[in-house]
């Protein structure tokens, strides 16, 4: 029988992740909150990688400041790459039919 993988609101997950970090029993807090304890550790881990991006949702990716203005950056690159192709063989198509 498949199970349904319950899907968790991305405040509901900051506020498990300052409520750990407020208390010393965080199996109790997982009982409290109805997770389970490796759920809270896997978010606190996040957040403190990531802080608020960690929760960012599903096929989203996780990335600090730096690594978003690379993505930026490089997406930039590519498209002027693709940009300047087209305009090779343009010229090139141009160049042959003066002739």
């Amino acid at each position: 029988m498949k199970r349904e993988r319950k899907i968790y609101d991305p405040a509901f997950k900051t506020q498990a992740v300052q409520l750990s970090k407020e208390r010393t029993n965080i199996s109790e807090l997982a009982r409290e909150l109805g997770i389970a304890v490796t759920l809270i550790y896997k978010w606190r881990k996040g957040y403190e990688e990531f802080g608020e991006g960690s929760f960012s949702g599903n096929g989203k990716l996780k990335l600090t400041p730096e690594q978003e203005k690379i993505h930026e950056l490089e997406k930039k690159l590519k498209d002027a790459e693709l940009e300047r192709d087209v305009l090779k063989k343009a010229i090139g198509i141009f160049s042959k039919s003066g002739r």
